[in-house]
């Protein structure tokens, strides 16, 4: 229902083990046996006592763990992703904006269980020009001319900030302005970085 990035539970030390005996090693495990591996490799991972395990591998960027990813990335993505299917990714040099980001998923009333779509949405651009704002679409649908949800998971609402606490104030209150009949979003994402900090 929702992420952030960078997550300050992933120290240096964390990261340098998921990168070693994680990710490096699945790839070449992968070209070892005669299937080398091109595209988003996504770990679902748990961090407990500075290590971290591995609980999933999905093929395809999470969501909504790629939103706060994609808009700290410094310049156009799908040149990445061109030089991975030309195998010229040595070339590429993959730039971060400092900003951390967070990502809240705005919801149909009764996801993830049954719910109603057809929900005339309002507020959307009105958030989408807020400073540091991007929403990104998920079960939406354009009807008559109208945004209307046709989904669970309805928008990704994604704010960069200046720190954690202040990304997480811009994305709620871009929240805030959007509004459907059913419309929910947890209020605690983001809570968990915040106590990590202190």
């Amino acid at each position: 229902m929702g992420a952030y990035s960078p997550a300050p539970v992933v120290t240096k030390e964390v990261f340098d083990q998921v990168m070693e005996e994680v990710m490096i090693r699945t790839v070449n495990a992968m070209a070892s046996e005669g299937r080398p591996y091109k595209g988003v490799l996504y770990a679902g991972l748990m961090i407990e006592d500075g290590k971290a395990r591995v609980l999933e591998f999905n093929a395809r960027y999470g969501d909504p763990e790629a939103q706060p990813l994609l808009v700290r990335v410094d310049g156009d993505i799908v040149e990445v992703m061109e030089a991975v299917v030309d195998e010229r990714l040595d070339e590429i040099t993959l730039n971060w904006h400092d900003s951390p980001s967070i990502c809240v998923v705005m919801a149909s009333e009764g996801y993830p269980g049954s719910y109603e779509t057809g929900k005339v949405i309002t507020g959307i651009e009105e958030a989408d020009a807020m400073e540091g704002v991007k929403v990104f679409h998920a079960g939406t649908a354009l009807k008559d001319g109208t945004i209307v949800t046709a989904g669970g998971r309805v928008l990704g609402v994604t704010a960069l900030g200046d720190d954690i606490p202040n990304a997480i104030e811009r994305a709620y209150r871009a929240c805030d302005v959007i509004k459907w009949d059913g419309a929910y979003y947890r209020r605690d994402i983001g809570a968990k970085a915040i106590k990590f900090l202190k």
